[in-house]
């Protein structure tokens, strides 16, 4: 069954009660039970990690390569400034979904770029917590397909 890390950055932690009018009523709690529920279903093994440091996720991120397939990452305001967390995707190899709630293009001008997209195979925002569960079917995709054709 493949493994896949599912890595929430800062303030994540907040989300029901953090601007819903922005970010949705939904807890992270929620959104990652629906997720791993999902990828259950698409016989995907998920496991959740989240933390407000960059340490920390820089960590899990190297953990996961001794046994993660891929990851699905929602780097959060680190999205937009963490090299850091770039050079850690691309040093540990494995295939990256970028994930966000809203569409970060959608937003203020210093959400417009993400300096770990060009690390990550792929990106899904503005779908509010459905983003996850895409996130959850596109790494379905990716880890079923030969290396050459993704």
């Amino acid at each position: 069954m493949p493994r896949v890390l599912l890595l929430n950055g800062p303030n994540l932690n907040l989300l029901g009660t953090r601007e819903p009018a922005i970010y949705g009523a939904e807890t992270l709690d929620a959104i990652v039970q629906r997720a791993t529920e999902y990828a259950q279903s698409l016989g995907i093994e998920l496991r959740h990690v989240q933390s407000n440091h960059e340490g920390a996720l820089i960590d899990a991120l190297h953990e996961a390569r001794d046994w993660a397939d891929g990851v699905i990452l929602n780097a959060g305001a680190y999205t937009h400034t963490s090299i850091a967390l770039h050079d850690a995707i691309r040093a540990v190899g494995l295939p990256t979904i970028e994930v966000h709630l809203t569409n970060i293009y959608a937003r203020e001008p210093f959400r417009h770029q993400s300096v770990i997209a060009p690390a990550c195979v792929g990106h899904i925002s503005g779908f509010g917590a459905y983003s996850y569960l895409l996130a959850v079917q596109a790494m379905a995709y990716l880890l079923q397909k030969p290396a050459e054709q993704v």
